[in-house]
């Protein structure tokens, strides 16, 4: 945890000591610098990850967080260009040539699930049982069956347009048995289950929309389908109008240990398991 991150759990431990709310001990922000705007990743939001840790940061750290959930690919360019304080995505290779381009100040590790290949329950492709991806793919292509992409160049877009890469093949453009939904996560499962088509989802985002589709998980277990999300800062020399401070706490509050510790928890009273595995201090190859 950076130094503003000790001292505020200092702020919090003398708070508990004292008696004091903890909300009395933060200092004066500005009206200019009390909201952070985070980008993120449509995942994190459909799962419900975020409606469970922002209030905590809000409450102990007197900012108002704005959510803006877009593709991976779109919340990157948003910090790139200076729209956004704080990026949480899911794109690794997209975003460690930003971060060396200088417009990321800090790239942390915070979390990760994994990928599903997901279909019909009848299966007409008979993928059900695999744990190769990109032999899925190539059964999916040579019998046409329709196969719904997010299309939007987020994360999980771009995992499938490297799977398809790895495996061969090149989709034709939209139309026939490819069809792009230019949606996020939510939208794109509802999609595939309203045409029996085939789709790739984050395994958070399927459990949380389980209820509500008829697709079932097909082709799991690949490390190919690794899911891993990081928490980007922007380069204030880049975008002078952000909010640093904001964008940085917002960044430390992620990696904090009582953080992990509620990612960890997330989704287990409801699901029976973690929708998120959290991963801050540990090594980093993505």
């Amino acid at each position: 945890m950076g130094g503003n991150g000790r001292y505020w759990a200092g702020v919090l431990a003398a708070a508990a000591i004292c008696g004091t709310a903890p909300d009395r001990l933060l200092p004066p922000v500005t009206a200019q610098s009390r909201e952070v705007l985070l980008a993120t990743t449509t995942s994190t939001r459909d799962a419900g990850l975020l409606d469970s840790l922002i209030p905590v940061f809000e409450r102990t750290n007197g900012y108002r967080v704005k959510v803006i959930a877009v593709g991976s690919g779109q919340a990157l360019e948003m910090g790139r260009r200076g729209d956004a304080d704080v990026v949480l995505a899911h794109a690794p290779e997209a975003e460690r040539v930003l971060v060396d381009s200088g417009y990321f100040v800090s790239r942390r590790l915070v979390m990760h699930n994994d990928f599903l290949i997901v279909g019909p329950a009848a299966d007409p492709a008979h993928l059900g049982g695999m744990t190769d991806a990109l032999a899925a793919l190539r059964r999916l292509a040579e019998g046409r069956a329709p196969f719904v992409s997010r299309g939007d160049q987020s994360g999980t877009h771009k995992l499938e347009q490297k799977l398809w890469r790895l495996a061969g093949i090149r989709p034709p453009g939209a139309g026939g048995w490819y069809i792009e939904a230019g949606h996020g996560m939510g939208e794109t499962l509802q999609m595939a289950d309203e045409k029996r088509a085939y789709t790739i989802t984050d395994r958070a985002t399927y459990l949380a929309w389980r209820a509500k589709v008829q697709a079932a998980p097909l082709v799991e277990g690949d490390p190919l389908l690794y899911n891993v999300y990081h928490v980007l800062e922007v380069n204030p020399k880049n975008a002078p109008r952000i909010n640093a401070a904001g964008g940085k706490a917002f960044a430390e509050f992620l990696v904090a240990p009582a953080t992990q510790a509620l990612i960890a928890e997330f989704g287990k009273s409801r699901f029976g398991r973690s929708l998120f595995i959290p991963d801050a201090g540990k090594v980093d190859n993505w």
